[in-house]
């Protein structure tokens, strides 16, 4: 038997999740490791201004949560790989939807922004 989630109670448990895909370097790390492995370096270089303690701290977090999957191997020097865990991969079509919104009514939303800013001065 399922157990109904409403994101809208206060104590349900799947804020929580609505929360880390929320969180503001989840949806860059998902996308950046669509369909791909990289390496801390690779990661931080395709995301772009993201500080190496952010990235850390999201990785570490994603792969709590069963998003990423981080694979070590015992070479000099050491190599960390990161990959989207089938539940991430799961995540790329919501995310994809959210990200072609964001890119084809980022000029509207400009536009608006810049109205409220001449209201307010």
């Amino acid at each position: 038997m399922q157990t109904s989630y409403d994101v809208l109670s206060p104590n349900c448990p799947s804020r929580v999740v609505l929360n880390r895909i929320g969180d503001r370097w989840t949806i860059f790390v998902i996308m950046a490791l669509n369909g791909q492995v990289l390496r801390f370096g690779e990661l931080r270089e395709r995301i772009g201004a993201i500080t190496p303690k952010v990235l850390t701290e999201t990785l570490r977090a994603l792969e709590g949560d069963g998003l990423v999957a981080r694979e070590a191997f015992a070479e000099m020097p050491p190599r960390v790989e990161y990959r989207l865990t089938a539940l991430g991969v799961s995540l790329l079509e919501p995310i994809g939807a959210v990200r072609r919104w964001a890119e084809t009514h980022v000029s509207e939303v400009l536009d608006a922004r810049e109205r409220s800013a001449e209201v307010g001065a």
